[in-house]
């Protein structure tokens, strides 16, 4: 059976002349097609180090990283970039948005990047998706911080990726606008069969998943979340 993602015993050692920190220790993870994945833990349990590595922005120390069953862990960079454009989209805490273009543009900037047709059509559809076609010509600063966010995850969807990473995209967010963006996920997850894999500390959030999976000093546990 293909994953969607597959981590096998990945490690992740930083280090800074004779020091080692290990960030990751053996993470292992199946994820089928279509699935909606959180993963919870702590600060500095290593969530967002792994987020990274399976997004292709850095490079284990050990193991694989299996995204559609290719291992982007052995791609040379520009191979990397290329598949991560394709195939994974991420949505960031700080929506990374373009300050100088408007909700349109920056929907459709990675289709251009990608030499894609019908990046206009494509972004106004995904507006409407995301339930914000009357603000398409708004840019950023004239946006909340909920509309910013559902702007970024309709950039993150623009190149149609088959995996979606969210790292901790409502820690800026108040509660209610938190759970309205959740919702968003969770019918576009249920609408489009989207792979989802989110990275939290927030134990409502991950509530909104199918599966939960506990993440401790840089490994992972399929057991019931414990909170403080």
């Amino acid at each position: 059976m293909m994953f969607a993602l597959e981590l096998k015993d990945l490690y992740k050692i930083y280090k800074d002349g004779d020091i080692e920190a290990v960030a990751l220790r053996g993470a292992t993870l199946a994820v089928e097609k279509g699935e909606f994945v959180a993963i919870s833990g702590r600060s500095g349990a290593g969530k967002s180090t792994l987020l990274n590595l399976v997004g292709g922005l850095a490079q284990p120390s050990a193991g694989g990283v299996r995204v559609e069953g290719a291992d982007i862990a052995k791609m040379e960079e520009s191979e990397r970039a290329a598949f991560r454009r394709r195939a994974i989209g991420v949505v960031y805490q700080v929506d990374n948005l373009i300050p100088f273009l408007d909700a349109l543009e920056n929907i459709m900037l990675p289709m251009q990047l990608a030499g894609r047709r019908g990046a206009r059509e494509r972004a106004v559809e995904l507006l409407e998706q995301v339930g914000l076609e009357n603000r398409m010509h708004h840019r950023p600063a004239m946006l909340s911080g909920g509309e910013r966010q559902r702007v970024a995850i309709a950039t993150a969807l623009a190149n149609q990726p088959s995996l979606l990473l969210a790292d901790e995209l409502t820690g800026e967010l108040d509660s209610g606008t938190a759970a309205s963006v959740m919702e968003l996920l969770a019918e576009l997850n249920a609408q489009l069969g989207l792979t989802l894999l989110v990275v939290t500390h927030n134990k409502h959030v991950a509530a909104r998943a199918a599966r939960q999976v506990r993440m401790s000093d840089g490994q992972l546990f399929e057991k019931e979340l414990q909170y403080a």
